[in-house]
């Protein structure tokens, strides 16, 4: 090899170092192999149970991959502080860690689709104050498969219903820490259930806190909610029909998200997204982790 190779060689290597191994919908093809994104320990969409992987992004991701005639490959999210980080660094960048520890060269990973990404033109369009540049130019968000809310579980032997959340001014409730269900309790109604809302790592650890007759009640997602009465099974535990006044956007689509340039791969498994939720295959998919289905207001204009 000559010089002049090398020297070109060396600075590819070194272009690559800063590459992400996103991929156009043909190279995925001929891979056989659709990497899906989801986050890390997150039930009931996405976490291990006995070492093997578990969810409803699970099984999306796997049903996507199925009739596209690909094996998925999973690529687990560890959230990081924002939504705009966690597209950064597993859809069209990759994390600066996220490499292969024994070949410096190797390019970060980032999955072909990211999955749980809220469907909503505003947050998809919005725009950085200063500079006036779109933030998230760099993804599609496309595909809504599911309509997601906040729901309130409580125990009937300590509340004897929940017909508005003032009830928490005298009954102790669970939140996620630093969720908005924790920012609308500690300040709604001039702050006066703040003393009775206690804080936990997950809407999980909430429940088993409620169940435990730590708290009386527990606010989280609808499908979390769900999912933990569901595992319960038990009549003690019941949802509450009760409204958020004055909590602003209550109920938000969730779809995907694959890197702007890619947009013949998001309508590839666009489609298959669509032919789920008309069929009515992804009602059944998610009605099997025991949560209420809704369809993502797409679909509710378009009936």
């Amino acid at each position: 090899m000559n010089k002049l190779n090398a020297l070109l060689l060396s600075v590819v290597c070194l272009l690559m170092s800063g590459q992400v191994a996103a991929r156009a919908y043909d190279d995925v093809i001929d891979s056989g192999i659709l990497i899906v994104g989801v986050y890390r320990d997150f039930p009931p969409f996405s976490y291990l149970e006995n070492e093997q992987p578990k969810g409803i992004d699970v099984e999306l991701g796997a049903a996507i991959a199925k009739q596209m005639g690909l094996a998925m490959q999973l690529h687990w999210i560890t959230p990081d502080e924002n939504l705009e980080d966690d597209l950064r660094n597993n859809v069209w960048k990759g994390h600066y860690l996220d490499k292969d520890a024994e070949n410096p060269l190797a390019m970060k990973r980032v999955a072909d689709v990211m999955m749980r990404v809220p469907y909503d033109k505003e947050f998809a369009h919005r725009q950085d104050v200063q500079t006036g540049e779109v933030v998230n130019e760099q993804v599609v968000m496309f595909g809504p498969y599911q309509r997601e809310s906040w729901r309130v579980a409580f125990d009937r032997q300590k509340i004897e219903s929940v017909s508005t959340m003032a009830v928490f001014q005298y009954h102790p409730i669970g939140v996620e820490i630093d969720s908005l269900p924790d920012f609308y309790l500690t300040s709604a109604f001039q702050g006066r259930m703040r003393k009775h809302v206690k804080h936990y790592t997950n809407a999980r650890l909430a429940f088993t806190a409620m169940q435990s007759g730590e708290v009386d009640a527990v606010m989280a997602m609808r499908s979390e909610i769900d999912n933990l009465l569901f595992a319960a099974q038990n009549d003690r535990f019941q949802v509450a029909e009760n409204g958020f006044p004055s909590m602003g956007k209550q109920k938000w689509d969730v779809g995907m998200a694959v890197k702007s340039t890619y947009r013949q791969l998001g309508y590839a498994i666009e489609e298959v997204v669509d032919g789920m939720v008309r069929s009515g295959a992804m009602s059944q998919l998610i009605g099997r982790y025991g949560v209420t289905y809704e369809l993502p207001g797409l679909y509710q204009v378009a009936q």
